[in-house]
C-alpha cells in the first residue's frame, strides 16, 4: 500500500458511505428529522478527498497526513469527529513510510481507536467505538501472521461486521428498535470501500464523473463584481392596510431580481436581490408592520468563499478586548437573541445541519478577543467545538457544552464581562441545568420509541432529551407542556416559534401557556428556526 492506493482507498471509501448516507441516517432510532449520521461521516471523510485530489504523487505519509489533517477539520458531528480520530491514528502509523504493510495498517487502526476512546467522556458499548476496537483487536492478530494489507483488511471488515451485530443487543435502544449502530455500520462501510479499491474496484458514486453535477458550485469561476444586486433582502409583513400586494411585486422587480412574493389574508413573504434594501422595507412599510427582515451581503459572502476555496490563511482577528463570544444556531430571530446577549459571532447551524470543526474554528479566529468561549447548543456539535481547541493557536478556546438554544441563552445570562475566565467558566457552566429545553417537531417516519406508537408526520414533543408526547394535534402538546410546567412551579416561559409558524398560530401557543401557567411570565418570540416548531424554556 503507497500513497496512490492509499489515496484510491479513501475515495473509494468516499465513495461508498455517499451512496449508502440515507441508508445509514434512517437506522437512527429516534425519528426525529435530524437523523444525520451517514451525512455527517459522509461529509467528514468527503473533506479528506478535497485535499487528497490536489496532490500529485503523493507519498504515503503525505497522503496519510492530509487525510488526518483534513478530517480533523472538517468533522461534522460526533459521529464525524470520531471517524476523524479513527483515521488519525494512519497519520500517526504510516509517517516516514513509503509503503504500508498489513501490520501497518493494523497498527493504524488501533491508534485511532486508542485516539477516539480518549476523547470520548464516557464511551458506551454498542457504537461505533465497540465496532471499531473489535475490528482493530483481530486486525492486530492477523497482521502477525499476514504482512498483506488486503488480508488483514478482510479481517478486520469481518469482526467489524460481527460486532456491528451484535451492537442491535448491546444498546437497549437498538435492541427495542431492532436496528444495529448506525456510526458502526458507516465505519463498516468505509472499510469496505477501501477494500473495494485494494481489489481494484474502486467506489464511485453515482453523481462522480465528467458528465454528473458538481458536488458544489466553483464560486471563483465568477468575478465578486459580476453580482450585479448586491443584498439577498428577505421579510415578511403584516398586511394592516388595503394595497394589493401585486403592487409591491411590480415595485420590487425594477428594484431587483430573484423575486419571490408570497401573500395570504395575513401576511407577505418576500425574497428578492437588490441594491437598494432600505427602498424595499420603506415600500413594505406601506402595507403594515414588519414581522422579520434578514439581509445578505452576498458580494462579502462570495469574495469569503472564494478565498475559502483558495485556501488562503484564515483570518485571525486581532484581539480588542479580553472576552468574545461565538454560538451556533439557526434562525434570525435566535441569532438576534445571542447578538443582543453580546454575542460576536453566529455560526448557522443546529439539527440537521452540524457546522463542522473548520467552521467553527474560522468563527473563533475572526472574533477579536483573547478568549473567546463557544456555545454549540447543540449535544450533537459539541465534540467537533473541543476539536477546535487545539487547533487555535492565537486565541484561548473555552467550550460551554450548551446541548439547546434554552441552555445557550441561560449560560450566556450568567457572564460577567468583568469576571475573571475560570469564574465565568463556572458560573456559565453551573446555568446550563437551571433551565428546561422543551421543543415540538415532527416525526420523519414510524416508529415504537419508549412506549409510543409513532407514525410519520405526527407532532412530538421532547422534554429535555426525552419523548415527551406525540399526537396530531400540536395544542395538545402545547397543553400538556404548559400543565407539566406549571407542575413544576416554573416562573419563567420563553416561546421560540419556527420558521413555519405563523404569528398567529403562535400567539395562540403563547394563550395556552399564559393560560395553564398563571404564575410565569411568558415571553413570545420569533425564533425563525428550521423543523423545530417550537422551542420553549423554562426556569
Amino acid at each position: 500500500m503507497d500513497g496512490a492506493a492509499f489515496r484510491r482507498m479513501i475515495l473509494s471509501a468516499a465513495a461508498s458511505i455517499e451512496i449508502h448516507k440515507q441508508q445509514i441516517n434512517e437506522l437512527n432510532v429516534f425519528p426525529v428529522p435530524d437523523g444525520d449520521t451517514g451525512t455527517n461521516m459522509s461529509m467528514t471523510i468527503q473533506t479528506a478527498c478535497a485535499d487528497l485530489r490536489k496532490l500529485e504523487d503523493p507519498t504515503l505519509t503525505k497522503a496519510a497526513d492530509a487525510t488526518s489533517s483534513a478530517m480533523l477539520r472538517g468533522a461534522r458531528g460526533n459521529s464525524g469527529v470520531i471517524l476523524s480520530l479513527l483515521f488519525r491514528g494512519f497519520a500517526k502509523a504510516l509517517k516516514g513510510k513509503t509503503e504500508g504493510t498489513g501490520a501497518d495498517f493494523a497498527a493504524a487502526l488501533n491508534a485511532g481507536v486508542e485516539a477516539a476512546y480518549k476523547a470520548v467522556m464516557k464511551p458506551a458499548e454498542g457504537t461505533i467505538l465497540t465496532v471499531s476496537r473489535l475490528s482493530a483487536k483481530v486486525a492486530a492478530v492477523e497482521a502477525e501472521a499476514s504482512g498483506d494489507v488486503e488480508h488483514v483488511l478482510e479481517c478486520a471488515i469481518s469482526a467489524a461486521r460481527n460486532a456491528l451485530a451484535e451492537t442491535v443487543h448491546q444498546n437497549p435502544v437498538l435492541e427495542k428498535a431492532g436496528v444495529v449502530d448506525a456510526g458502526g455500520m458507516g465505519f463498516c462501510i468505509i472499510l469496505e470501500g477501501m477494500l473495494s479499491s485494494l481489489r481494484g474496484e474502486d467506489v464511485v458514486a453515482p453523481e462522480a464523473g465528467e458528465a454528473g453535477p458538481r458536488e458544489q458550485a466553483d464560486f471563483s469561476e465568477f468575478a465578486t463584481e459580476d453580482i450585479t444586486f448586491a443584498y439577498c433582502t428577505e421579510f415578511i409583513v403584516n398586511r394592516e392596510q388595503d394595497k394589493d400586494p401585486e403592487l409591491l411585486r411590480a415595485f420590487l422587480t425594477e428594484l431587483g431580481d430573484s423575486l419571490v412574493l408570497v401573500d395570504d389574508d395575513e401576511i407577505i413573504k418576500v425574497h428578492v436581490h437588490t441594491n437598494n434594501p432600505g427602498r424595499a422595507i420603506e415600500e413594505a412599510l406601506t402595507y403594515g408592520s414588519l414581522v422579520t427582515v434578514k439581509i445578505e451581503n452576498m458580494r462579502l459572502q462570495h469574495t469569503e468563499k472564494v478565498m475559502n476555496e483558495r485556501d488562503l490563511p484564515p483570518k485571525v482577528a486581532a484581539p480588542e478586548k479580553t472576552f468574545g463570544i461565538v454560538a451556533v444556531c439557526a434562525g434570525a430571530g435566535i441569532a438576534s437573541a445571542f447578538r443582543d446577549l453580546g454575542a460576536d459571532g453566529i455560526i448557522e447551524g443546529g439539527q440537521t445541519m452540524n457546522p463542522s470543526t473548520e467552521d467553527i474554528l474560522r468563527e473563533i479566529n475572526r472574533t477579536p478577543a483573547e478568549i473567546v468561549y463557544v456555545f454549540p447548543n447543540n449535544k450533537n456539535i459539541i465534540m467537533a467545538a473541543e476539536q477546535a481547541v487545539p487547533l487555535c493557536e492565537e486565541k484561548q478556546v473555552i467550550v460551554i457544552p450548551s446541548k439547546t438554544i434554552p441552555q445557550g441563552i441561560t449560560a450566556l445570562l450568567s457572564f460577567d464581562p468583568e469576571g475573571t475566565a475560570e469564574a465565568n467558566t463556572e458560573a456559565m457552566t453551573a446555568a446550563l441545568d437551571t433551565v428546561i429545553t422543551m421543543q415540538i417537531t415532527y416525526a420523519a417516519r414510524d416508529s415504537e420509541y419508549d412506549g409510543f406508537d409513532i407514525h410519520q408526520g405526527d407532532y412530538l414533543a421532547l422534554y429535555g432529551s426525552s419523548l415527551f408526547g406525540t399526537d396530531r394535534n400540536i395544542d395538545k402538546l402545547l397543553t400538556d407542556l404548559a400543565l407539566r410546567i406549571h407542575e413544576e412551579g416554573k416562573e419563567f416561559v420563553t416561546i421560540f416559534y419556527g420558521q413555519d409558524i405563523e404569528e398567529k398560530k403562535a400567539r395562540k401557543a403563547a394563550s395556552i401557556f399564559a393560560k395553564r401557567c398563571p404564575n410565569a411570565e411568558i415571553n413570545l418570540l420569533s425564533g425563525g428556526q428550521p423543523v423545530y416548531y417550537y422551542l420553549i424554556s423554562a426556569e
